[in-house]
């Protein structure tokens, strides 16, 4: 019997941890996140099967993304780094996903943009589920109030909430926190759960993961990656 490929494995993963939950397994989106990894390994990904990638960065996602969405048009890219609102025109370009909206002048930028574009993506509040200094996203007192600010905006574009847990602590309790937030806002949209947690994400009600190095190894030695910004 053939070896199962990275991707075969996180999607038996995804399936038992819903099913262990009484889910349905096509009820969680697997994001596979492709930041510094070059477009060859995403092709292989495409070839695949898969249509669903997240990248960090814009200006990364402009050199990669566009030649692969014209051999693949049914690729879903989800922007799940921070946005600064010089980049929102473009952001609102080329992604189909926004999951970093935190603030509300970054939501004027992207409504601009979104008019000046003549599109609006998908948009999710990320929320800084444990007031962490250092990491972006709306903090946690604040969250339900610009959540309905967006929902007044934005309309049903406004699908959920993302967030990412504190690293060297018991997730659950942050992606259940998400889970209440979501609810009491009306939002059923969970982007939570990374490669090391997704199983517990799930287990919390996560809707969507954002899986990259369990399924694409080890990233490049390149730049590194400010904490504020590790989505995956």
């Amino acid at each position: 019997m053939p070896t199962p490929s990275p991707l075969e494995t996180i999607r038996a993963r995804i399936a038992a941890a819903a099913r262990g939950c009484g889910r349905q397994p096509d009820a969680i989106a697997l994001v596979a996140v492709s930041k510094t990894h070059d477009a060859e390994r995403i092709a292989d990904l495409l070839r695949r099967g898969h249509r669903r990638f997240g990248e960090n960065r814009v200006q990364e996602a402009q050199s990669k993304f566009p030649a692969l969405r014209a051999a693949a048009p049914d690729l879903l890219l989800h922007l799940i780094g921070p946005l600064q609102t010089n980049k929102a025109r473009d952001a609102v370009r080329l992604f189909d996903v926004i999951e970093t909206l935190d603030r509300p002048r970054l939501a004027d930028a992207i409504a601009r943009a979104a008019e000046q574009e003549g599109r609006l993506p998908e948009l999710l509040v990320q929320v800084n589920i444990a007031d962490e200094p250092q990491k972006a996203g709306v903090p946690r007192g604040q969250a339900e109030t610009f959540i309905e600010a967006c929902r007044v905006r934005f309309g049903a574009t406004l699908t959920g909430l993302m967030c990412i847990p504190p690293e060297g602590q018991d997730p659950l309790p942050h992606f259940r926190e998400l889970a209440r937030i979501a609810g009491a806002s009306g939002l059923t949209g969970l982007s939570m759960g990374m490669s090391g947690d997704f199983e517990t994400a799930i287990a919390a009600g996560a809707t969507e993961v954002r899986v990259g190095s369990a399924l694409f190894g080890a990233r490049p030695a390149a730049e590194p990656v400010p904490l504020a910004t590790r989505a995956e």
